[in-house]
């Protein structure tokens, strides 16, 4: 792995852009200081400068030391910081959102609150992850229940492709040395998945306990998201990696599974996913600036920094612009 001095001159490795002035980047194995209205990263080959305005995430993986005035410029910038594992494969801790708007959560509340499109969510990851099947008109059994044909079909696709002999998903959770090699294999990489998906979550904004398939945990919409790739990375990665024999299974298969999603920027695949999910249910995304406005009785939105007191504006022009009935 290299460290953040041997990466290309224009500076660290951007994982992902979300928009013209929104971007993930990722430090590793280096000091994160503050010159200025920048960032520094520093290891034993010199010192690279990243403007903070510019960042809109910023991962701290392994071997990674900030300061407190590193952290108090991206705060003043507005960037979100999440430390993980290596390329993200791990959640440990997150800061502010990457995103300054509400918008995104919104969408997802307003789709979860509602049975009919809670379902409609449902469908539609289903669609995301088998985009040969239209479960439109499914129930809530029916997905479950083509899900787990379609993921068994999946375990033996790939046991027969790598030669990999598969007797069933068997597991004790929390022993990981319960399993044979390609089920503590598989463990590994669903971990991994939920790290990304738990660090893209976070990084939006959105709420990872409002789950549409998953429920009832504190991160069943990591969970939903998590799922969205299991199919085609993590279980062809678990089983390959399991081919090459039971040594430290674990730890290869999770840099394997780093290195894929490096390979194919997975991060972005990930945040235009969960965006697509959420369009129809709340506006276009915003932009960067901040924007604070009040709800009225109506529903709709009124302009924030006015007071509406009744001394200060007239009943008739509170009720014109749909503050009240």
């Amino acid at each position: 792995m290299s460290t953040v001095s041997k990466r290309p001159a224009t500076g660290p490795r951007q994982l992902t852009r979300v928009g013209d002035r929104l971007s993930f980047v990722y430090l590793e194995r280096c000091h994160v200081h503050r010159d200025a209205n920048a960032i520094t990263a520093e290891d034993a080959d010199g010192i690279r400068h990243i403007p903070s305005a510019t960042i809109g995430a910023l991962l701290l993986g392994p071997g990674t030391r900030v300061t407190h005035q590193a952290m108090a410029v991206l705060g003043e910038s507005g960037a979100v910081v999440v430390w993980v594992g290596e390329q993200g494969v791990r959640f440990y801790a997150g800061g502010r959102a990457l995103s300054r708007s509400s918008a995104l959560v919104e969408a997802q509340a307003v789709a979860w609150a509602n049975q009919r499109t809670r379902l409609d969510v449902a469908r539609a990851m289903y669609r995301l992850r088998f985009p040969d099947e239209d479960p439109a008109g499914c129930t809530r059994r029916q997905l479950l229940g083509r899900e787990g044909d379609r993921v068994k079909r999946c375990y033996a696709q790939e046991s027969a492709r790598t030669g990999v002999p598969w007797r069933g998903r068997r597991f004790t959770p929390g022993d990981f040395s319960s399993g044979d090699a390609p089920n503590q294999a598989v463990t590994a990489a669903a971990q991994c998945m939920y790290g990304i998906a738990q660090t893209v979550v976070a990084a939006l904004g959105c709420s990872p306990g409002l789950g549409f398939v998953h429920s009832g945990h504190e991160l069943s919409f990591v969970l939903d998201v998590a799922d969205f790739y299991k199919t085609d990375i993590g279980i062809p990665v678990a089983f390959e990696v399991a081919a090459e024999g039971p040594e430290d299974i674990g730890s290869r298969t999770r840099r394997a599974l780093r290195d894929r999603i490096n390979d194919i920027n997975l991060l972005g695949r990930c945040v235009r996913d969960i965006q697509a999910l959420f369009a129809p249910y709340g506006p276009a995304l915003p932009d960067t600036e901040d924007r604070v406005s009040l709800l009225s009785d109506r529903g709709s939105e009124v302009a924030a920094g006015r007071n509406y007191g009744d001394d200060a504006i007239s009943q008739d022009v509170l009720v014109r612009e749909g503050v009240i009935w």
